[in-house]
């Protein structure tokens, strides 16, 4: 798979490469990131052919929207793909009032939810100067789980998004402000609960469909798939373990893997190792092989790492690597995996 290709998003009729760039990484997302490796990341993107970025206010307190409008504006704006999100407001404040965590540090901004109409409106007219472009191709409602809320309060969190932003992206699509709309969530199941209740083009998913989790084929990815809404997805690795194998110490979805978990990557590292095939390459080429995902966003914050993706997503993978992991039931028999093979 070359990176650069582009697929067409069915609803939206918006272009993207197959390969994203998430930018919460140069928003000093756990470690600083300094101004001039941000830059160069995002030219090195540029230069490996990526042109689709998402970015959001949360990422660094607004620190990854100035940092992806800085690189970006001096390219042509028809080239490349922006997404950014709405749902959390920026307001100025001194730096040692702000809990910037797991931000190493930001802009000077606290951060408060804010699912409203208005909330909205404002948030893309903010995001808007703090990129220094001119327009925002996809918008997205962001954390509207229960990851983010917890099982009580996310209800009423969801409610008020469906009722005030929503409204507010709709509006902002008949306009032609954005050519798409959407949630960014942590759950699919969130995610299908929001497709069911908006006329929504998009969503982008962070993990719950991977090598080890493929619940979403329950029903969501299929609808996803018959109704043209893309699927942008990000954390296919679960955080950590399918990057690096099942190691001491390995993280599955941002906590230390657990046994039956370590167990499982091992297994599909032996295919790998019978098949030739990396483990990072199976994790990354799977789910560009579901029809509805056009395109995914790994984690990257450095030179290096990016490469690292590139030759990732360009590794050759037999047709029956894929069929000897469902004949091991290490992935689900109904699992696309078609298209994660193609040159």
């Amino acid at each position: 798979m070359n990176p650069a290709t582009r697929r067409t998003w069915p609803r939206s009729g918006l272009q993207t490469t197959i390969m994203g760039f998430g930018a919460s990484p140069i928003g000093n997302l756990f470690r600083p990131v300094s101004e001039e490796d941000s830059h160069t990341l995002i030219r090195s993107a540029w230069d490996a052919g990526i042109r689709y970025f998402d970015t959001a206010p949360m990422y660094g307190h607004g620190l990854s929207e100035a940092r992806c409008g800085h690189s970006l504006r001096w390219y042509p704006r028809d080239e490349y793909v922006v997404s950014t999100k709405v749902g959390r407001m920026l307001t100025p404040a001194r730096r040692e009032d702000i809990d910037f965590t797991p931000w190493a540090d930001g802009l000077p901004f606290k951060i408060h939810f804010d699912y409203s109409y208005d909330a909205a409106m404002r948030s893309i007219e903010h995001s808007l100067q703090r990129m220094g472009i001119e327009r925002i191709d996809i918008a997205l409602i962001h954390d509207i789980d229960i990851a983010t809320h917890g099982a009580q309060v996310q209800p009423q969190m969801f409610e008020a998004a469906v009722s005030g932003a929503a409204r507010a992206l709709l509006k902002l699509r008949d306009e032609g402000v954005v050519r798409a709309i959407g949630v960014g969530v942590n759950e699919w199941e969130v995610a299908y609960d929001a497709i069911r209740r908006v006329d929504f083009d998009c969503l982008l998913l962070a993990g719950r469909y991977t090598l080890l989790e493929q619940d979403a084929l329950d029903g969501f990815l299929p609808e996803c798939e018959q109704r043209g809404i893309s699927v942008v997805l990000g954390g296919g690795y679960n955080s950590g373990i399918l990057a690096t194998g099942a190691i001491p110490g390995a993280r599955y979805n941002y906590a230390e893997a657990p046994a039956d978990i370590l167990d499982r990557v091992r297994r599909i590292e032996d295919v790998c190792r019978d098949y030739n095939v990396p483990l990072k390459a199976a994790a990354l080429q799977f789910v560009l092989a579901h029809p509805a995902i056009p395109t995914c966003i790994p984690g990257m914050r450095t030179p290096a790492q990016l490469d690292d993706n590139v030759k990732t997503c360009r590794a050759p993978i037999p047709a029956e690597f894929w069929g000897e992991l469902k004949r091991r039931a290490l992935i689900r028999e109904d699992a696309p995996t078609e298209l994660a093979f193609v040159a």
